[in-house]
């Protein structure tokens, strides 16, 4: 899925899955892709809907080496394929896929999306639901980055941490890699540029505290920061001052007939000596508690402690394991140098 202004080559795209070494999809657009692709009418209605060229791209080492690319630009594309379902319970998923942007890009985006239920595949959009959103992501100075968005409960979760993409017009390859023990490893061109767990890089799980829902402000809470100085008098006369006066300077005008005008009267001005209704000067309160916050309780539907438990609980014994074979390499080490030695022939499993 591409869109705004973009010229873009996709190439090879993989779903695969480590544990079985199984491959869910993969697309080469060799000769017949054409007939597992579905090109969507999206924005068609409005008149920008751009068109896919086929097309081995501006520079290449194989002209025979094709992809699809984005040929208008301020267009919106959007392409899809149907594959089998599959789940990647307890195994390691690895989604793929090479993009290369031929021109140096305004705004455009070379993301692919891992789709999920029945989709209508003519009116596949922005606003069609998606499992996992990946890719290059260019829109002026400022937005230059790798989406990695996962949904989970019916809501999109961006990664909290920044990804920044390629921005050359070089082809390159984006790989996201999902394991079973909730840790992922984003790549470019296979170099690791982030990697981490799931829970502490997403916002996937409930917080482990909320506000207490049950707690209210005390009555007697004071959060006034200032208050009346009670010290503060009101000088006497003070109501007595007059919000307007005369207008010292006014003059009847001399061509003023008082037959025809009526009396003549002295306009008023503002009174500089008003100040308003009078009102004491404010002083820090000294009885002041600070504004009043509800408590944090323990989140009564986290699932994050037991998450994180057992988490820590695998990290630490594939680290036990990872020691115990660092020991046995150690030790085998030793033994083959012994034997060799002291001239002994090392048995076939030892040099392994």
């Amino acid at each position: 899925m591409a869109d705004r202004r973009c010229v873009t080559v996709l190439g090879l795209l993989m779903l695969v899955s480590i544990a079985s070494a199984k491959v869910f999809f993969e697309e080469r657009f060799e000769d017949g892709w054409e007939s597992r692709w579905v090109k969507s009418d999206w924005k068609k209605d409005e008149n920008m809907a751009g068109e896919w060229n086929y097309t081995s791209g501006q520079w290449n080492g194989d002209a025979n080496d094709k992809g699809i690319q984005t040929s208008e630009d301020y267009r919106f594309y959007a392409i899809s394929a149907e594959y089998p379902e599959f789940s990647n319970k307890d195994k390691t998923l690895v989604f793929q896929f090479s993009v290369k942007h031929e021109q140096k890009l305004d705004c455009g985006g070379g993301y692919m999306k891992l789709l999920s239920g029945d989709v209508d595949q003519t009116k596949f959009g922005g606003d069609t639901p998606y499992s996992i959103m990946f890719g290059p992501d260019i829109c002026g100075y400022s937005t230059k980055k790798v989406h990695a968005i996962l949904t989970y409960n019916g809501e999109n979760k961006l990664i909290k941490k920044d990804v920044p993409c390629e921005t050359d017009q070089l082809s390159h390859v984006y790989t996201f890699i999902l394991r079973p023990d909730a840790t992922y490893t984003i790549l470019i061109d296979n170099v690791e540029k982030q990697t981490g767990s799931l829970y502490s890089d997403w916002d996937l799980l409930p917080a482990k505290q909320i506000k207490d829902p049950e707690a209210k402000k005390p009555e007697d809470w004071d959060d006034k920061e200032f208050i009346a100085d009670p010290e503060d008098k009101k000088p006497e006369g003070y109501d007595d001052i007059e919000k307007e006066i005369p207008d010292p300077d006014a003059k009847k005008p001399e061509d003023w007939d008082e037959e025809e005008d009526g009396e003549w009267t002295v306009p008023t001005i503002p009174n500089p000596e008003y100040k308003g209704p009078w009102k004491a000067k404010k002083i820090k309160n000294p009885n002041y508690q600070g504004k009043w916050k509800a408590p944090m309780i323990d989140n009564p539907e986290d699932t994050w402690g037991k998450q994180k438990d057992a988490e820590k609980a695998k990290f630490e014994e594939l680290e036990k394991l990872k020691e115990a074979e660092r020991m046995r390499k150690t030790l085998l080490m030793k033994v083959m140098l012994r034997m060799s030695y002291r001239g002994a022939k090392i048995p076939n499993y030892l040099q392994h």
